[in-house]
């Protein structure tokens, strides 16, 4: 691919990447939807969670928090620790986003999640403007629509439905992992690394609860500044 890739082309290319998070993504909000409203949140203020957050691990978190009656503050610092790990992944996207118009980027590093930035840090063509703006924009409507249909008509479902709408995050992430890992033996490496060294650290209780995941992260990422090296992009034509 080159930079004179025609605009519909980018536009094509980014609707069909966003395929599989869409998918992946509908349920699991609709999970979070149903569980806002089962402990008492307001439809409002579950929608503005899924429109201003955009964080499904931090929106899940919180709501635990919320039920069990911690205060405020502690949320607020609980989430931002959790998401400290957005702040590593934008660093490590940003070296492939130097062509691209400072204001776009704000839009850009909203729509960053874990899932987007496995699917664009793996992208082996470049990232230009109209892909990522429609990819992005695609699996945020996904996350704010399913947020509101979980709201709305969750309940209604059958129970064994609704306990299984969860999973469908963890699913997603072994779609999105599974091929590359397959591909490539450094991958396969730091995701048996990450999962190894989250559950020493767990067993060993080294550092509280509340940090496991965070150290887990840091040091993951660490690990793949190391051992991933990015490879010739090829060209991709649609």
């Amino acid at each position: 691919m080159t930079e004179q890739e025609p605009f519909s082309k980018s536009i094509k290319r980014g609707m069909i990447t966003s395929v599989p998070l869409i998918l992946g993504y509908f349920p699991v909000a609709m999970a979070f939807g149903l569980l806002s409203k089962n402990i008492g949140i307001s439809m409002r203020d579950t929608n503005f969670f899924s429109i201003f957050v955009f964080a499904g691990a931090s929106q899940f978190m919180a709501l635990d928090l919320l039920k069990a009656g911690i205060s405020t503050g502690n949320i607020i610092i609980a989430t931002f620790l959790l998401n400290l790990r957005h702040l590593m992944m934008s660093a490590s996207l940003s070296v492939r986003l130097k062509k691209i118009k400072r204001p776009w980027l704000f839009f850009i590093a909203f729509g960053v999640t874990d899932e987007s930035f496995s699917v664009t840090s793996l992208t082996k063509t470049e990232l230009r403007t109209p892909f990522l703006l429609v990819f992005y924009g695609l699996t945020y409507f996904s996350w704010v629509t399913g947020t509101a249909a979980g709201y709305l008509v969750g309940t209604i479902l059958p129970t064994a439905l609704q306990s299984s709408l969860g999973i469908g995050l963890y699913g997603m992430f072994m779609a999105l992992l599974a091929p590359e890992a397959k591909k490539s033996l450094p991958v396969l490496f730091l995701a048996a690394f990450s999962g190894l060294l989250y559950v020493i650290i767990s067993y060993f209780n080294i550092i509280p609860p509340s940090w496991r995941l965070v150290a887990t992260i840091i040091l993951s990422s660490g690990a793949g500044v190391l051992f991933l090296k990015d490879e010739p992009k090829e060209e991709e034509k649609i």
